[in-house]
């Protein structure tokens, strides 16, 4: 009895020993992906100390030798757009054969719900489910994780384009990617890394965050969040159980039963800063893109001053980490919500999208603006196709090089005439265009900062802005508001990006 057990673990020690040493490659190589086309391929994984591995795909070959840790990392070269290929991956005892790898355009699609709303809630979802067939069309979805450190893997594979994959997927990703197919005309792949109700912070690593002054705050601000949790949890735990006596009693008197208790913030909440990036992006930095696309900013309405450096900081970082140069990044900014006001006051969520302008600044950044698509009673808007489209128009123009209008008039400067100002825009394209019966959403103000609606009309590519009120104006704002009234579009029916004449510098 005692030689047969101590033959089991011997076998068992081998066998174990012999999986360790079987080469290995992550899920972003499965069957169905799709590599960066007319760029370095980089491949990666794992395999027994010192082995000795090597990789194929479409003719192209290299080998390489797993360090002492079992890694490995190779690069193929730039292959352009085609396949299906086989990509094959060949250690010492066993081969790994990937089958049906397309060579085209790959992006990673991030942010928070607005992203991650799935094309089955989408506008017309029925519609465009039954037509969501294009083989050359492939989706990869990471899953949901909160992370201390930054991890090497995700889970996940990837998946062919068809109704039954596309209704779980991100809708902006989607559409986004069906324009490029119709206008590029190669394969293209994305990368859903999505969270909803998430900010920025989350998705920033820690080093970004330790190393600017203005932006050390947000982790002093949560090390005093998990300082308090225990007490927090404490509490949070008696109104779960005060809940669930009220919940009974309503349901057995026939009464609507009031809502959970929201669970604190604390450990593993993804609202952690770095804690998406170290969960959900920094395993994907290893894999070769042309870009990012993100939609994100509702979480961090009400601090529009800390994002104007937290964000350019983000896309800062996220390229630093990838290591492929200024790696183009286009963002939406954040669409009309909730009621209107009757007169010009402040807006969070203005300042909010204002703060996104900042980040065009950098380098290979573009911007979709969705204030005029949105849903007053609905943080998330179903229109998700025109989102898609003008990201596209926007990758369509700074990344493939296309002549297309990408944006909407943007402000430049303005000149005081008199009693009137006039605006000048740039990206008027074709010339600048009324929608309605006359130019609304514009506020003039004097020199006491006191802002009323304002009479508006177009003359040529300038707008002149004036008020009875205000003898001498002294500043002008346009779609300040959380649901603005939008009137000003160029002739591709793009509309005017919301400003504000007294704007803050960029540097909170």
């Amino acid at each position: 009895m005692v030689l047969r057990k101590t033959a089991l673990w011997l076998l068992s020690v081998v066998l174990v020993g012999q999986g360790m040493g079987q080469v290995r490659l992550p899920a972003l190589f499965t069957d169905h992906a799709v590599v960066q086309r007319d760029a370095p391929i980089r491949l990666w994984g794992t395999a027994a100390p010192n082995e000795t591995v090597t990789v194929t795909l479409a003719g192209r070959t290299a080998t390489t030798t797993a360090d002492s840790g079992g890694r490995w990392q190779v690069t193929l070269p730039p292959l352009p757009a085609g396949g299906p290929f086989e990509l094959s991956v060949k250690g010492q005892q066993n081969e790994i054969v990937v089958r049906d790898v397309l060579v085209g355009e790959v992006w990673v699609a991030s942010g928070q719900s607005n992203m991650e709303w799935p094309v089955a809630l989408a506008m017309n979802a029925e519609q465009e489910i039954a037509h969501a067939t294009d083989p050359q069309i492939r989706l990869f979805q990471v899953p949901h994780r909160v992370a201390d450190v930054p991890q090497e893997e995700v889970e996940g594979a990837w998946q062919v384009c068809a109704p039954e994959t596309v209704k779980t997927f991100s809708a902006v990703a989607y559409f986004f990617a069906r324009e490029l197919r119709r206008h590029v005309r190669v394969p293209v792949g994305i990368i859903q890394s999505t969270w909803g109700g998430t900010p920025a912070e989350a998705w920033t690593s820690r080093s970004a965050l330790e190393s600017d002054p203005q932006l050390r705050p947000l982790l002093d601000r949560w090390q005093k969040v998990l300082a308090d949790y225990p007490e927090a949890q404490k509490r949070y735990e008696e109104q779960v159980r005060r809940w669930q006596e009220e919940a009974e009693k309503a349901k057995a008197e026939g009464k609507p039963v009031p809502p959970r208790p929201h669970p604190p913030l604390g450990p593993g909440h993804p609202h952690a800063p770095s804690g998406l990036f170290n969960g959900m992006i920094a395993p994907l930095t290893k894999f070769v893109l042309r870009g990012v696309i993100w939609y994100q900013g509702e979480s961090n309405v009400g601090r529009a001053a800390e994002y104007r450096r937290l964000f350019p900081t983000m896309i800062t970082d996220w390229r630093k980490v990838w290591g492929l140069g200024d790696l183009p990044f286009l963002f939406v900014q954040l669409a009309n919500f909730l009621a209107p006001k009757p007169e010009p006051s402040e807006s969070a969520w203005a300042e909010l999208r204002e703060a996104q302008t900042f980040a065009l600044k950098l380098p290979n950044t573009g911007m979709a603006t969705a204030v005029d698509i949105g849903d007053a009673n609905d943080i998330h808007p179903r229109n998700k196709q025109e989102v898609g489209r003008r990201l596209a128009l926007v990758a369509r123009a700074l990344v493939y090089g296309e002549h297309v209008v990408y944006s909407g008039p943007v402000y430049e400067r303005m000149q005081v005439e008199g009693n009137k100002v006039r605006l000048f825009f740039r990206h008027v394209d074709g010339g600048l265009v009324c929608k309605g019966e006359k130019l609304t959403g514009f506020a003039i103000a004097g020199p006491n900062g006191k802002f009323v609606w304002a009479e508006a009309v177009i003359d040529g590519d300038t707008v002149v802005v004036w008020s009875p009120q205000v003898a001498q104006p002294a500043a002008v704002r346009y779609a300040w508001a959380d649901n603005p009234e939008v009137s000003l579009y160029n002739r591709e029916g793009l509309p005017a990006v919301p400003f504000r004449t007294d704007a803050p510098s960029d540097d909170p």
